[in-house]
């Protein structure tokens, strides 16, 4: 069988940080008690009709105009019926062949060049309640014990982004997602944190000849890390080059991939347009975006985070200048003075497990820890760039507090250390040079950690070579 090539499309689900729900005048915030942000209208009861949220409708503009979109004079709501127990009215307020934005197209850049990714359409609609599974493993269904319905994320506003079948690799599908988050992020318009379902991605995936027409696709659903989408996808892809090589054929279903097994397995048949018996809105009149409102956004946009991974790539690489632009640090990085690499790889490293916010931390001060970092131990040097956010951070006090460094004090220690250890000290001049990081860590045992790893490898060096 010829090398097949993956063929992969995305929709990403959005929620839009609005101070309001879509339709109606509840509160849209994350985290509050189960159903307490809920009234007639989110709820649907009888009687009650939808008013559209002004700010959605001008922040989904935005968006479009940062993915290349075409803005829509004139844009239609549908109902989109499905019967789930976190959907009060039986129909969701959706977009449907009339969106507000599409035929876009969004540059992802690549060590290899620059790769277009089409964008199919960008609408707006609202989400839907969250079921809540307890007693099984990580809140899922399986094996859960019963389900609850929480209704206040129901009506949220919610963009939903949906690219061609241009994607041809899971790391590329993470890398796409990643940037996609970052500028939705700089856009202002939502937190779009995968984690807490502000951002959702779900994968349709197919194998084809290169070149050839479009083999019969999966959806995989729901996946809520760019790890899993990235794993999900290639487990989806392995799974179907297996059935290919049997002899057998794919058939269009939903699928749900666990990261604790690695597998995919079915969810349900695969929903088409029909099933949904879409017909416009009667409650709601037609969307028409002022000419105006495109304006300001496009005057809006600054500069995009995948023009600056290029600006930033003849300078540190390409991959930690992808990785400071997708994790938001490239602005802290443009204000820690020091060597260009070494202060990337200590924010896209160090700092990074720190979990300090790059918004509060004096980037002078930073740039000076940054640069005796090798005369502080490596624990000190933890405890110090964990602190670098606190608004008072000073990084003389942890270079005063500096390892040993001073050879007259490491002498003998160094010494003590080598006539305790007559045979490490044997094989090391008979050529076994992996046993000298035995030796500094004898060394550093000794001063209690506070001496430079760097001078006392030399020291041991020099004495044992003498």
């Amino acid at each position: 069988m010829a090398e097949l090539e993956p063929v992969i499309g995305l929709e990403i689900h959005v929620q839009l940080k609005t101070r309001t729900k879509m339709f109606c005048r509840c509160e849209n915030i994350w985290g509050d008690d189960g159903n307490t942000r809920t009234c007639p209208i989110c709820l649907a009861h009888p009687g009650t009709l939808p008013v559209p949220n002004k700010k959605a409708i001008e922040w989904t503009v935005k968006l479009g105009v940062a993915l290349g979109c075409e803005i829509a004079p004139r844009a239609l709501f549908h109902r989109k019926h499905y019967w789930y127990p976190d959907l009060p009215k039986g129909y969701q307020i959706s977009q449907y062949d009339v969106p507000l934005c599409s035929a876009g197209r969004f540059v992802l850049p690549t060590e290899e060049g620059d790769r277009a990714i089409g964008i199919v359409r960008a609408h707006l609609e609202e989400d839907a309640a969250k079921t809540v599974h307890v007693g099984g493993v990580g809140g899922r269904i399986a094996g859960a014990e019963h389900s609850l319905v929480d209704f206040n994320r129901g009506g949220t506003p919610l963009v939903e982004i949906v690219t061609e079948p241009d994607v041809r690799s899971p790391e590329e599908a993470r890398r796409f997602l990643q940037l996609l988050r970052q500028t939705v992020v700089e856009l202002g318009i939502s937190d779009a944190e995968m984690e807490k379902g502000s951002l959702r991605c779900d994968a349709n995936v197919s194998l084809r000849e290169p070149g050839a027409e479009f083999r019969t696709k999966t959806e995989l659903k729901n996946m809520n890390s760019f790890k899993f989408v990235a794993d999900g996808i290639a487990a989806e892809l392995a799974r179907q080059r297996a059935v290919y090589e049997s002899g057998g054929e794919i058939t269009q279903d939903t699928l749900h991939y666990d990261p604790a097994t690695g597998r995919v397995a079915p969810l349900r048949s695969k929903e088409y347009a029909d099933d949904y018996r879409y017909f416009p809105e009667p409650d709601l009149v037609p969307v028409e975006p002022p000419q105006e409102m495109i304006e300001a956004a496009r005057r809006e946009l600054g500069e995009l985070p995948g023009a600056r991974i290029r600006l930033l790539e003849a300078e540190i690489g390409f991959e930690l200048a992808s990785g400071l632009v997708t994790s938001g640090r490239d602005d802290l990085y443009a204000r820690v003075p020091g060597d260009r690499r070494v202060v990337a790889n200590v924010l896209m490293n160090q700092f990074a497990a720190s979990g300090v916010d790059p918004a509060n931390v004096n980037a002078e001060e930073l740039g000076k820890l940054i640069e005796a970092r090798e005369a502080i131990p490596r624990a000190a040097f933890a405890d110090a760039l964990a602190a670098s956010g606190n608004g008072e951070f000073s990084a003389d006090r942890y270079l005063a507090e500096a390892a040993i460094s001073d050879a007259s004090e490491l002498d003998p220690v160094i010494e003590r250390v080598l006539e305790a250890n007559e045979a490490q000290v044997a094989s090391f001049k008979a050529g076994k040079e992996g046993v000298l990081g035995y030796l500094v860590g004898q060394v550093m045992r000794e001063t209690g950690g506070k001496a430079n790893p760097k001078v006392v490898n030399e020291r041991l060096r020099e004495k044992l070579r003498a």
